[in-house]
């Protein structure tokens, strides 16, 4: 039984009574209104009380409408099933918010975020230094204020201001933005003592796109070509949390069957990621013929992908209360990953009892559990760090209530648990693709979405291959996309990443950041 009742009544005490529009929504969720000044105490009640942090700030501008700016708050308790989001009202001129950075972690990266997109500050925040915007943008320029306009602009050279680590012996190696190889731009900044790292600084944002911004005014179905290409490597995840967000919104309850299939696309999606990460990881040990073996296993499913959806990164699959194809009747999938399963545990077999690749995996890049739990940490990363937690079981979705699974989670912190979580995710990635495959029973693949509230916010939770995923929407008085708020877990996790690298030598950078391997596009949107 969820405790919202329970909850409420906490909430109700700790600010003296002062919430208002308290209610339980969605069986799930209890909504209430609450003052910028009531909010550190709320947010004290449901860690004490019920174990419940942080998850999510959305600001939403409002003043078209004469209600100012909104900011949401959104919190979820540790291995249970409920959430808490409270809406904070801010006026049109000089709004502000309280901080909480000193007691989340992630409050303060949403709290900067919200300050540079919005101008939205945080009253007694610690850190205040621009996180998404680069040193060149004007001052007065917030791109999801609803009147920000097209304003041209340039770079015109201005460093940020990074922390400087000073003393004897201890100088600094700048790495990026611009690496080698096809990927993308991130700027790290190494402070070191001969090679040993005591400090490393990232910069990211290179990559900004406005990926919010260009959601407003979509219709629904329009908006998913958007969120499919929020990050290339997640297509099925950004679209599910997306698709799952409207349908939440327009109260949709999706076939039985097409609830099956999101299961297997979202799974197939984690089999090729992991994958493919099992290899490079082995790849940046010097070990190539394991990354050789792992990309022509990726290849298989990625070619396996196009027969199930036309496209090889799963594009074109999803829409808002369905899917659009079902399985091939000539594919025998089970059969075809059972196979690739066994060529990928010989590999591992081989990699594994290499020496060499074993004592540059044991003891590198170690994050600890009390640091992953500070900042907020999700994903094969956290469950390496001996955090156990994962959405497909603790906010169920798609058709992950009725199956059986099991959460790896190791202890150790270090780029081998890094490894080995993804190795047992990819066997109940197999054990779930068949459970849901043989479940599932005949039916419809979609049904209609329906009219979508006016400026009614609704939101989901996703366990992507990386992590956690969350998309948040609100539909305008023409049923169109007011505002579409999305995290991805690399907003979190990379933060956590220099932690992993201190006490650790340079070359093991590459190693360390693979183990991780977070997305650029992700974060910066």
């Amino acid at each position: 039984m969820s405790p919202l009742a329970d909850v409420q009544t906490a909430l109700m005490t700790a600010v003296g009574g002062r919430l208002r529009d308290g209610r339980i929504i969605r069986r799930k969720e209890f909504h209430c209104a609450a003052s910028v000044a009531d909010l550190p105490g709320l947010a004290e009640c449901l860690r004490a009380r019920f174990r419940a942090e942080l998850v999510l700030m959305v600001a939403a501008d409002r003043r078209s409408s004469g209600d100012g700016f909104h900011v949401h708050y959104l919190f979820a308790p540790h291995n249970e099933n409920w959430l808490v989001h409270a809406t904070v009202a801010l006026p049109a001129r000089d709004p502000a918010l309280v901080s909480l950075a000193t007691f989340h972690y992630p409050a303060s990266r949403f709290e900067r975020e919200i300050a540079d997109l919005f101008g939205i500050p945080a009253a007694g925040h610690p850190d205040p230094r621009p996180l998404v915007r680069h040193g060149f943008w004007p001052e007065d320029y917030f791109p999801l204020r609803k009147d920000a306009g097209v304003r041209p602009f340039r770079d015109d050279g201005h460093p940020f201001p990074f922390q400087q680590v000073g003393g004897e012996g201890v100088y600094e190696i700048p790495v990026g933005p611009v690496h080698a190889g096809v990927i993308e731009p991130g700027h790290f900044r190494f402070s070191v003592v001969g090679e040993t790292i005591i400090d490393m600084k990232s910069r990211l944002y290179f990559t900004h796109k406005g990926t919010e911004k260009l959601f407003e005014g979509r219709t629904p179905p329009e908006g998913v070509e958007l969120a499919e290409r929020i990050s290339g490597d997640t297509t099925v995840g950004h679209a599910l949390a997306y698709c799952q967000a409207l349908e939440a919104l327009a109260g949709v309850e999706i076939p039985a069957r097409a609830r099956y299939l999101r299961v297997v696309l979202l799974e197939m999606e984690r089999l090729y990621n992991h994958i493919a990460d099992f290899g490079m990881i082995a790849n940046d040990t010097g070990f190539a013929a394991a990354h050789s073996h792992c990309f022509r296993i990726r290849e298989r499913l990625l070619r396996l992908n196009k027969r199930l959806t036309g496209n090889r990164l799963l594009r074109g699959a999803l829409v808002p209360g369905g899917l659009v194809r079902d399985v091939p009747t000539d594919l025998d999938l089970v059969s075809e990953l059972e196979a690739t399963l066994a060529d990928f545990n010989e590999i591992v077999e081989i990699t594994l009892s290499n020496t060499l690749v074993a004592d540059r995996l044991e003891g590198t890049g170690h994050l600890t559990t009390q640091t992953a739990r500070d900042h907020g940490v999700l994903g094969f990363v956290a469950r390496a760090s001996g955090l156990d937690i994962d959405a497909r079981r603790d906010h169920p979705f798609a058709a992950y209530e009725e199956l059986v699974f099991r959460v790896p989670v190791l202890e150790s912190g270090d780029v081998k648990a890094r490894t080995l979580v993804r190795v047992e995710e990819v066997h109940e990635a197999v054990g779930l693709i068949r459970q849901a495959l043989e479940r599932m029973g005949g039916g419809p693949l979609a049904m209609p979405l329906g009219p979508l509230p006016a400026f009614e916010p609704a939101f989901t939770l996703v366990e992507g291959w990386r992590g956690t995923i969350i998309h948040w929407v609100m539909a305008d008085a023409a049923g169109r996309l007011e505002r579409v708020k999305v995290l991805d877990p690399s907003f979190l996790n990379w933060r956590a990443l220099s932690y992993a690298l201190l006490k650790n030598i340079v070359p093991d950078f590459p190693l360390c950041n693979k183990s991780f391997n977070q997305s650029y596009s992700g974060n910066d949107l």
